[in-house]
């Protein structure tokens, strides 16, 4: 097990490179979820070792693939850190999402310093 400071570290650095993405079923097809007729349909053969094996890439077997939300970025990597939506502001109070905003300081939500919203 690598020592704490360089999982720490490692993770920091996959968090400051996160992109976001959006969902797509598009990538298994219409018919992903529905059962295929030449598939084997009783318990005992199914669960054969000689039963074929589901014909959708490994990456498709959710039945949804993860594209960028920018498309002039690049897929994400299955290590890749992703999100869905940009995380609230903390600088303004938002009861609704449980955030109390920033109490005796200025408040910079464009700094990635002391002065941000991040802390």
């Amino acid at each position: 097990l690598p020592p704490f400071r360089a999982i720490g570290d490692n993770l920091k650095d996959r968090f400051d490179g996160a992109s976001r993405v959006m969902l797509s079923n598009a990538a298994a097809g219409p018919n992903a979820n529905r059962p295929q007729p030449d598939k084997l349909s009783n318990a005992i053969a199914s669960n054969s070792i000689h039963s074929k094996r589901d014909s959708r890439p490994r990456k498709y077997k959710y039945g949804f693939q993860l594209r960028p939300y920018n498309p002039d970025h690049k897929p994400p990597s299955p290590r890749d850190l992703v999100y869905l939506e940009p995380s609230p502001g903390f600088c303004e109070r938002n009861p609704k999402l449980g955030i109390q905003g920033t109490h005796g300081r200025q408040c910079n939500d464009t700094s990635i310093g002391v002065d941000g919203c991040d802390l």
